[in-house]
């Protein structure tokens, strides 16, 4: 399969942003995104070429945002829409191997639907984690260093190294990783689920502000026991190329990309290899 060959529809609806740029960075990576709103997966819309179907896709991601204004909860408006509507699809989308990831919001609603952290089944009934309010208690924007800690079972970061460091920025108010019970934390860990840690400088777990949220065990991206499913409170979006950094203006200005694009082209490889 060639890369233009890779479908990946980027999921919206009313509340959700920074899909245009996880479009562009799909198109980047060489796949082949289009912007599809949940409607047009529920058959609700007026014109019969504007239906789409889950099955359409390779890849499904779930942008950032405040989808339905985040009332309730982050992410769980949105999240119960899809698992009443599109719940068997979905369940049988993960199970054929295709990739279905979140990012910032998308990871909220990942978590609100029981795709993450998967523990026991596919998708649970009842959520076994959370993304609650930053321990600063406000809106945290900011740049963030996060390290691979996965060991390269993740179909969204097997061409990363195990151990490397992104700079990766965050915005979010409600990014705090906690489990349900120690078990499903336990699970996880011996899974090796835990994706990406917040770092700071030297590579070191810290606290605030490395830390931006308080996130258990410096959490700061998860994935599946098979690694098809995956989700992450920092952008990579945002930092496809390298002067999208901070660290830019310093350097002159760089060509090459930046620490988010691997996890783009980590998706499209896996799907081009796949299937």
């Amino acid at each position: 399969m060639k890369a233009e060959e890779v479908y990946v529809g980027i999921l919206r609806m009313e509340g959700t942003n920074c899909e245009q740029e996880m479009y562009e960075s799909f198109l980047r990576a060489g796949a082949t995104p289009e912007l599809v709103h949940i409607k047009q997966l529920e058959g609700k819309v007026s014109r019969p070429e504007e239906r789409r179907s889950l099955e359409d896709y390779h890849i499904i991601m779930i942008p950032g945002g405040f989808s339905a204004g985040d009332y309730i909860r982050a992410g769980a408006i949105f999240a119960a829409r899809l698992k009443a509507s599109l719940g068997n699809e979905l369940r049988r989308f993960v199970e054929e191997g295709r990739l279905i990831g979140g990012v910032c919001n998308g990871f909220q609603i990942l978590v609100e639907l029981g795709l993450l952290p998967g523990i026991g089944d596919i998708m649970t009934e009842h959520p076994q984690a959370a993304l609650i309010t930053n321990d600063s208690g406000v809106f945290e924007c900011r740049p963030t260093l996060v390290k691979h800690a996965g060991g390269g079972k993740s179909a969204f970061t097997h061409l990363i190294p195990p151990g490397e460091i992104l700079q990766i920025p965050v915005a979010h108010a409600e990014g705090k990783f906690v489990v349900e019970s120690e078990s499903i934390l336990d699970e996880m860990l011996q899974n090796e689920q835990v994706v990406f840690r917040y770092v700071n400088k030297e590579g070191s777990y810290a606290g605030y502000p490395w830390n931006p949220n308080g996130s258990l065990l410096s959490i700061a991206g998860i994935m599946n026991p098979t690694g098809n499913v995956f989700g992450m409170m920092p952008h990579p979006e945002r930092v496809y190329f390298r002067y999208n950094h901070t660290t830019w203006p310093r350097e002159g200005l760089p060509t090459e990309e930046g620490d988010g694009a691997a996890i783009f082209r980590s998706a499209v490889e896996y799907v081009r290899r796949r299937f």
